[in-house]
């Protein structure tokens, strides 16, 4: 299909700094926010972005921050206050009908707030009475594993150690976590393939890198800093190429705002070489095929993988059985291109492969994770300078929470140690991570939600019944900085607990104190806020923990809460004697500028795996497993089975397609900053993405009305056997593979389920589900998509 380019321009350059600047007035928060931005990603004094996990680069930068990352920053440095004036003017009824938008911008939360629900609204409550009504409702359960202790990655080190210790003291490892909704294949699948379910580059590799392989990104938007790297790396003769079914137009050309000559002369660098514009959910099938060739025609590391790696001929006998017809049908590239990339792959001396969630969130990611590995291992690029897996995370502190323990299902060793540093049984089953707990949520086995951040029901899977789930608790509980969709479900009993952000000064009896966070390559960081909090009843995370432990375990325990919260390095001594690489910690994160890197055994060539070597796996599902899904749903409509309920003169396959969600330039996870979606042109978000000679084909126009639609059993009541509609969504253009469409998440979570997801890692299938588009009458077209809001 034809390259239809939407956006002409370079990324970044001067729309990006206006586009901030116009941010940091639409917060009302021009000075306060410049003056974070200039300390964001500073070595000393400053803190790390709670945007993306992005690593920081070694040489310093006077101003080290993306647009994306300045929305962030903007978000959060604020001063209009969501307080009790707020909601004595606003019913929680009244706030359900609120749009993500115009709740982001109610204002920061600042003061502890409890539901009422005779006036349906939010009241004042003193932080010492909402401690004592969660130690009461937590006493009442029949079970620790009756309650839920979701975490989201914007929580720095020391605070969530310390919160996954209080919850397993508690009796639970009920610990869900960002993670299951975005890089579980990742973590599953490295750790079984090469020990450590972690990034096995640093930023450094970037710079000697001769082919980086970018796998379902779109950095542009998600994680702007990556983009100078990119540049920096094709200056120096790396050759990139985007694996991805859209040509994002972010990916183009880097108009870097830290070159004069670039923002004055309107220079910029070239960044990608090509795209390889796939199938939706093509990225096993085309791996196979380049593994495949490399295989049949010797071009493999055949050294490294008799020394170092196990289960070698299972794959190279599945690979051997693999057609080329199947190839072609899975991924939507011809065996010729194909075979061109392979010989890319064979002529490189260091490939990194790097990805995103349009990998990882597929009812196949953890296939599509093991393809990669496997890739990289037939080479032997793991190990070597400017080679390396490199799977970018998006939440800041989304690893480190992960490396401090927040996890359902915890390794041994990790209970063992902290049962010998804290003297207590901890304990052994393993606990509900999202998916799991959303189930056991709906189904009424919950009595108790915690949020530690995050916005849970918006963005898990089946956001409608989540919700309505939560009303029928006794307890929540939402630790965060912001109000957001979930916080308005209440159940028996709810608390909204205001906590400090990453820009503000933490200062206790002790003094001022400084957190950690652990960037996408295992970098270790200090962050330390420079604002004064929006709001003196503010408490610290930890803080707030450790209320919390105190009120709920009271003499059960000899752990020095208080203690811990005011002084941040006696939290850094337990993580030292408690977590593999943090020993000397408090020496080390003040040792050098910009903290330390972990160690990570598989990069220097150990293998702590169960066969104590590389692993190679062979893939679970067919690599033509979409292909299948559609044919299965064209089955279902021959049969009669309309999901839309709606007849249509359309054929059947004109009528199935296959969805991803997308997020768009102006957002950041849940958080919807804006309407304005630069590379792709729209300023809304009831759009439907299609490319225009699909359009064309359909006898559709730009502008119609699309309902989109999809029949899957849940084993909930709440969508049991029901279809799922959406829509009408406004048909727009966009540079996207046949057979494809996409809607902005978080809006389409309801047409995906919680039954549908990766066999190993539980994570939802955000990024390839089967639907059936029917359109509205024509009549009801806009005449421009983009321009009418």
């Amino acid at each position: 299909m034809r390259k239809i380019p939407v956006y002409s321009h370079p990324a970044a350059g001067w729309p990006a700094l206006i586009s901030s600047t116009r941010k940091l007035m639409d917060y009302q928060t021009f000075l306060r926010g410049s003056v974070s931005v200039l300390k964001s990603n500073q070595p000393q004094g400053g803190f790390d972005c709670p945007g993306c996990a992005w690593p920081d680069h070694k040489s310093h930068k006077r101003i080290d921050v993306c647009e994306n990352g300045i929305k962030v920053i903007a978000s959060e440095t604020m001063t209009k206050k969501a307080d009790a004036q707020f909601f004595a003017r606003h019913t929680v009824t009244e706030l359900q009908g609120w749009s993500g938008y115009e709740l982001e911008h109610s204002g920061r939360l600042s003061e502890p707030l409890y539901y009422d629900a005779a006036q349906d609204r939010y009241v004042p409550i003193s932080w010492e009475a909402a401690y004592k009504r969660i130690a009461e409702q937590l006493a009442q359960l029949d079970s620790p594993d009756e309650a839920l202790f979701y975490t989201s990655g914007r929580v720095t080190n020391e605070p969530a150690f310390m919160y996954q210790l209080f919850v397993r003291c508690f009796g639970t490892n009920n610990l869900p976590d960002c993670s299951n909704m975005c890089h579980e294949p990742t973590s599953v699948m490295l750790g079984k393939q090469l020990g450590v379910g972690k990034a096995t580059v640093m930023l450094e590799d970037f710079e000697q890198a001769k082919l980086i392989l970018m796998f379902g990104q779109n950095p542009a938007t998600n994680h702007p800093r990556m983009l100078e790297m990119l540049a920096h790396a094709h200056e120096q003769g790396c050759q990139i190429l985007s694996i991805n079914p859209m040509r994002e137009q972010g990916l183009s050309k880097f108009r870097n705002p830290q070159k004069p000559t670039h923002m004055a002369a309107g220079q910029s660098d070239t960044m990608v070489d090509e795209v390889v514009q796939i199938q939706i959910g093509g990225d096993a099938a085309l791996l196979t095929g380049i593994a495949k060739w490399l295989i049949e025609n010797n071009k493999i590391n055949t050294d490294f993988i008799t020394t170092h790696t196990s289960g070698f001929e299972p794959l190279k006998q599945w690979l051997t059985e693999q057609s080329w017809t199947d190839i072609e049908q899975g991924c939507g590239i011809a065996q010729t291109e194909i075979i061109r990339l392979a010989k890319l792959v064979a002529d490189s001396p260091a490939t990194i492969c790097t990805w995103g969630m349009g990998i990882t969130q597929h009812v196949q990611g953890d296939d599509n994770v093991a393809m990669i590995t496997n890739l990289l291992l037939l080479m032997g690029m793991i190990g070597i300078e400017g080679a390396g897996a490199s799977p970018v995370r998006g939440h800041s502190n989304v690893q480190g929470d992960r490396t401090m323990g927040i996890h359902e299902r915890p390794a041994q060793k990790l209970l063992d140690s902290l049962a010998r540093v804290f003297k207590r049984p901890m304990p052994q089953a393993a606990g509900f991570d999202v998916v799991t707990g959303a189930k056991a949520l709906i189904a009424g086995k919950l009595k108790v939600f915690m949020s530690m951040g995050g916005n849970y029901a918006v963005a898990a899977p089946d956001t409608s019944a989540i919700e309505q789930a939560l009303t029928t608790t006794q307890l929540n509980i939402f630790v965060g900085t912001k109000l957001n969709e979930t916080m308005l479900y209440p159940g028996a009993h709810n608390l909204i607990l205001p906590c400090l952000g990453r820009t503000e000064r933490i200062v206790t009896a002790k003094g001022e104190q400084f957190a950690t966070i652990e960037d996408s390559m295992c970098q270790i960081v200090p962050t330390q806020g420079t604002l004064t909090p929006v709001s003196d009843a503010l408490k610290s995370e930890a803080q707030i923990v450790a209320d919390i432990a105190t009120h709920v375990l009271k003499t059960d325990t000899d752990i020095p809460w208080q203690a811990m919260s005011t002084d941040f390095d006696l939290i850094r001594d337990y993580i030292a004697q408690a977590i593999d690489g943090f020993e000397n910690f408090n020496t080390h994160i003040r040792a050098a500028e910009r903290g330390f890197h972990l160690y990570h055994p598989a990069r220097h060539r150990v293998w702590n795996t169960d066969s104590g070597k590389a692993q190679f796996i062979v893939p679970k599902y067919p690599i033509t497993y979409v292909a299948a899904q559609m044919a299965n749903t064209a089955a279902a409509l021959n049969d009669g089975l309309n999901p839309s309920g709606n007849d249509s003169d359309q054929n059947i396959e004109q009528k199935i397609w296959q969805l991803t969600s997308v997020r768009s330039h102006d957002q950041f996870n849940t958080m919807i900053f804006g309407y304005n979606d630069r590379y792709r042109q729209t300023n809304r978000r009831d759009v439907l993405f299609m490319h225009p000679d699909e359009i064309s084909r359909l006898g559709w126009q730009k502008g119609d009305q699309v309902m989109v639609s999809r029949h899957a059993s849940s084993s909930h009541t709440a969508h049991k056997n029901k279809p799922r509609v959406l829509g009408p969504l406004i048909l727009t253009e966009m540079d996207i593979a046949a057979n494809a469409v996409a809607a902005y998440y978080p809006e389409c979570n309801d047409l995906f389920d919680l039954d549908t997801h990766a066999p190993d890692s539980h994570i939802p299938a955000y990024k390839s589900t089967t639907v059936v588009l029917q359109r509205v009458a024509t009549a009801a077209r806009l005449s421009d998509p983009v321009l009418s809001a």
